[in-house]
């Protein structure tokens, strides 16, 4: 499931940095994606929620590091919604 979840997400960055060429991998986070400051990171949440149907406590969301982190309690969220 990692694989098409990671594509979505892709896709999701790409279109709230407004950047087709963005690509991140499960390093990527806000030191390493030029824009990725706190607007943009509630931009991202919020897309990340509405295209998945889930929800993030901020709880959950200040102990990410990175982009593999945040797919892997998206994959969890997911998972439980079954």
């Amino acid at each position: 499931m990692q694989t098409s979840t990671m594509a979505a997400l892709q896709a999701i960055f790409q279109d709230v940095f407004d950047d087709p060429d963005l690509r991140i991998d499960r390093s990527s986070s806000a030191s390493t994606v030029p824009a990725w400051d706190s607007l943009a990171h509630i931009r991202l949440v919020g897309a990340i929620e509405q295209q998945f149907k889930i929800k993030f406590a901020l709880g959950e969301l200040e102990q990410l590091k990175n982009v593999g982190e945040m797919l892997d309690l998206m994959e969890r969220k997911i998972q439980s919604k079954r």
